[in-house]
């Protein structure tokens, strides 16, 4: 099979480790490579994610990108830019995203009507994913096929977040402030977590669920004790957890459920519960299931190097994502996205 030719869009956190992926994959060929920044312009792939040279260089002329005739663009940018999409899907290149377009205010209303008229007149393809939202949505969804009535679904996400060195984020979200939540930091996070709204609506556009309403939650809690992360220093009585997400209601009652328990430190002075596992992924049926995931990192990963698990589900998504239908694709356009084990196997023998 030919392999797919795609353009790494950034080299940030997220875009160096899909830049190695796609060297790594061998479904993939990396044709070219966007930079952001005029520092980057112009150095050799390789360079900018810690590889061999590629005879790759950086550019940020999106006409040149364009005119190499390659498959799929990785779109790993901090901030979507609506016109720069527009124009790769009208040119005809898949588009795989990591950016939530939450600066756009999401996938929804006339960003997605623009996005879909780009996708009709190139014949392509967007698709956004991640590990949540994305491939944990996919993973909760396909869970129900087994039961044979289902009453609702459910997925908490609990993260240690002492390993994502970003002042700006933190301090958004209200941590290392006098406790308790603000109608102001109420506003704050529900702006954040918004992405999760759009994973609620996600996975009840897959189960066929039409939703009365979708409705926010979020607490605090508090530190017990001064923590100093050396990036982040957090007084006692600051805030240095939340507990948040969306319920997606139909008939009054909750159907689907996104929870993220996001904390800085396990010493609360509220005692919160956290689990070690990452994920808990449950449903209510016949029969119910309780699924819990444990994300084991390398001996020798670093704090960025957790940003693998979002990059690689939108490189292992490539293939599938070329082989799909124009248009915004949803979790039934994709399904589930697998590495290419047998390869890497063959390779190393």
């Amino acid at each position: 099979m030919d392999k797919l030719r795609v353009i790494q869009w950034t080299t940030g956190k997220v875009g160096k480790h899909a830049l190695r992926a796609i060297l790594d994959d061998p479904r993939l060929e990396l044709a070219g490579c966007y930079a952001w920044s005029e520092d980057k312009k112009g150095q050799d792939a390789g360079d900018l994610c810690g590889r061999p040279k590629t005879g790759i260089t950086a550019t940020n002329d999106i006409e040149t990108l364009i005119a190499l005739g390659a498959d799929t663009v990785l779109y790993t940018p901090f901030e979507a830019d609506l016109e720069q999409a527009i124009r790769l899907l009208e040119s005809g290149l898949d588009v795989v995203s990591t950016n939530l377009f939450l600066n756009l205010g999401g996938i929804r209303g006339e960003v997605k009507d623009r996005l879909e008229a780009a996708c009709a007149k190139g014949n392509s393809s967007l698709y956004i994913t991640g590990i949540n939202p994305g491939w944990i949505n996919s993973v909760m969804a396909s869970m129900t096929a087994i039961c044979r009535d289902v009453e609702s679904v459910s997925i908490t996400e609990s993260a240690d977040c002492s390993v994502y060195e970003s002042v700006e984020t933190w301090s958004f979200l209200g941590m290392g402030e006098p406790g308790g939540a603000t109608g102001e930091l109420m506003g704050r996070a529900e702006a954040w977590l918004i992405l999760f709204r759009d994973a609620v609506e996600r996975i009840g556009a897959a189960l066929g669920l039409a939703f009365d309403e979708i409705e926010f939650f979020c607490e605090y809690a508090t530190a017990a004790e001064k923590v100093d992360l050396g990036w982040f220093c957090m007084e006692k009585g600051t805030n240095a957890a939340l507990r948040g997400g969306w319920n997606g209601k139909v008939n009054g009652k909750t159907a689907v459920n996104i929870t993220v328990i996001w904390y800085l430190t396990k010493t609360l002075a509220e005692g919160w519960d956290i689990d070690d596992d990452q994920y808990r992924l449950t449903v209510q049926g016949e029969p119910s299931i309780d699924m819990r995931m444990r994300l084991i990192p390398a001996e020798h990963w670093k704090n960025h190097d957790w940003d693998i698990m979002t990059a690689l589900p939108a490189v292992s998504a490539v293939p599938q994502i070329k082989a799909a239908r124009a248009g915004v694709l949803g979790l039934l356009d994709v399904g589930l996205p697998v590495a290419p084990m047998g390869e890497w196997i063959r390779a190393r023998s």
